[in-house]
């Protein structure tokens, strides 16, 4: 790291400006290939603290002697922390996150929306006094703010993420676009009763009486995601599906596209439509399609086996499998609900029994609502004669449905040349790749809930700074799979990395960062970043116009 002036001349007056540089090498270039980067232009910062700055990094290797030069007039005070902002800010200068913001204040902003919902997360509020603690302002170059800004920030967000997008994947892939592509849809429920975009429908999260959103995520083969849309809480899985089809076909400019998704997501409708734009599908089929099948005599139950099994039936081909896995957790769970549910019926049979003014019916009723909640409707009969409740199985019924448990039917109209049935399951399993985003979305790490904001634009806004956070993430994960750590204790373990703020003669001057320790230095060698030496002083007021209670009860 060092100071670069440029100098050049415009009209006979001769400008000089003031950058601080660091020099490095590609992952696998040569010694000789050295590059270098601008980490902050330093012109209009005061000639003073650029020369701090500037002795900083010469005796950057050898402080007492930088002590013994300024005669004993150097005091050093702790700083804010450094380390967790400094990596992710480096990562996505490394992925080219920073580049497509851009570095207007909107796109700063929301660029420290991103890293904070990794270090720590909560709302715009929270996120602002955050920056209290965390070097946001010297590293990103931020100036004033407060939560107001953030809010506004969403704002601007929320008009420009199809832009950011489209920039974000060009930049990714280049040329070579991916041909298969994951799509996947959830629901995350609301806490109050305000956001524009809340609505009752099919609850996932299984929340009696919260209105809820919808969320749609678009990802590569490799399971990143490269979109997310939010829609009102009453739309179906599949009306968010054509909104997909038709960015990756225009925006992205795909073509000769799989898109693959679940079975309530790929239907007859969908089918046409991507058809009509000339793509691909890999769907499942659900268990009443598959009786129809072996009633029609398309499938044979013998077909369904561990190993998998290929029928061709009208031009489209099915791929069949047994999991006996998941055949033994089904049925092993449907005798438990059996076995709960017939002792329910018991206990209260002996209830009546030994309780003569005990009424019949509520007891009945007990077991049938039980019934319910273990959805058994199908199964069995609950009947209550002489203060006697009894649950009767369908035998007959119960083994047409266990011979069905753990079988599935993959459906696709790519032909055999383009995708082996091995590889045609493997792509449909890579699901479970967006179904893991959701949870670490959702309610994992980077909790996409509570959502502290009521606007549509702003709720979308929202869940494009949880998707951007998450690709993040995924760098970390990869980084540091080798480490018994988590990604969350990483990031809290960087966070102890602070800043050292160094006053000369009483007043203030630069920023040294100490040599991390060694468990925090194989962090940054595993992402391949160099962790800083020294930083400039900012001077930037971070305030929040909402304040804690002054009293608590």
């Amino acid at each position: 790291m060092h100071i670069h002036r440029v100098k050049s001349k415009q009209r006979s007056k001769v400008y000089e400006q003031v950058l601080l540089r660091e020099s490095y090498r590609e992952p696998g270039a040569p010694r000789s290939a050295v590059k270098k980067r601008t980490l902050l232009n330093l012109t209009q910062y005061p000639p003073q603290e650029v020369k701090a700055i500037e002795l900083a990094l010469k005796h950057k290797n050898d402080l007492p002697k930088l002590e013994k030069l300024l005669d004993g007039k150097i005091r050093q005070k702790q700083g804010r922390s450094v380390g967790a902002v400094w990596v992710l800010w480096q990562l996505c200068r490394n992925i080219g996150l920073g580049h497509v913001l851009g570095r207007s204040k909107n796109a700063l902003l929301c660029l420290w929306m991103v890293l904070a919902r990794l270090i720590d997360q909560g709302s715009r509020l929270s996120a602002a006094r955050l920056a209290k603690d965390h070097a946001a302002c010297e590293i990103l170059g931020l100036s004033d703010f407060d939560e107001n800004d953030l809010y506004k920030a969403l704002d601007w967000l929320a008009g420009a993420q199809d832009r950011i997008e489209k920039h974000f994947f060009k930049q990714k892939y280049g040329n070579e676009k991916p041909r298969l592509f994951l799509y996947d849809v959830t629901s995350s429920y609301l806490e109050g009763e305000q956001n524009e975009l809340g609505d009752w429908g099919y609850n996932r999260d299984k929340k009696r009486g919260k209105k809820q959103i919808v969320v749609g995520l678009l990802c590569d083969d490799e399971g990143e995601p490269v979109s997310i849309r939010v829609f009102k809480g009453n739309t179906s899985d599949i009306k968010t599906f054509a909104s997909q089809i038709e960015k990756t076909a225009q925006e992205f400019g795909c073509q000769r596209v799989t898109m693959v998704g679940d079975r309530g997501m790929i239907k007859s409708s969908q089918i046409e439509d991507l058809g009509r734009a000339g793509f691909s599908y890999i769907t499942a089929i659900t268990k009443p399609q598959i009786k129809a099948m072996i009633k029609e005599g398309v499938f044979q139950l013998g077909l369904f086996d561990e190993k998998i099994c290929e029928v061709e039936h009208h031009g489209v081909r099915y791929i069949l499998r047994r999991n006996p896995i998941r055949a033994a957790e089904m049925a092993e769970s449907r005798a438990e609900r059996i076995g709960k549910l017939q002792a329910l019926a018991e206990e209260q049979t002996q209830y009546l029994a030994t309780h003569p003014r005990a009424d019949r019916h509520k007891a009945w009723q007990k077991v049938v609502e039980k019934e319910g909640r273990f959805k058994l409707g199908s199964l069995v009969t609950v009947t209550a004669e002489d203060r006697w409740v009894k649950v009767e199985v369908d035998e007959e019924y119960l083994a047409e449905i266990a011979e069905l448990d753990g079988c599935y039917a993959l459906k696709t109209d790519l032909p055999v040349e383009a995708a082996s049935k091995e590889t045609l399951h493997a792509r449909y399993k890579d699901l479970a790749e967006v179904e893991s985003a959701f949870r670490n979305m959702k309610t994992g790490h980077l909790e996409m809930r509570p959502i502290f904001v009521r606007k549509t634009e702003r709720t979308r806004a929202h869940a494009f700074i949880v998707m951007l956070a998450y690709l993040l993430r995924l760098k970390l994960e990869a980084a540091w799979r080798d480490f018994d750590i988590t990604v969350e204790e990483g990031l809290k373990q960087l966070s102890t990395l602070c800043a050292m703020e160094n006053q000369i003669g009483g007043k203030a001057g630069f920023l040294s960062v100490p040599a991390p320790r060694d468990s925090l230095a194989r962090l940054f060698t595993a992402l391949e970043i160099e962790p800083p030496t020294t930083l400039p002083r900012r001077i930037a007021r971070v305030d929040t116009k909402q304040k804690l209670p002054t009293r608590r009860k």
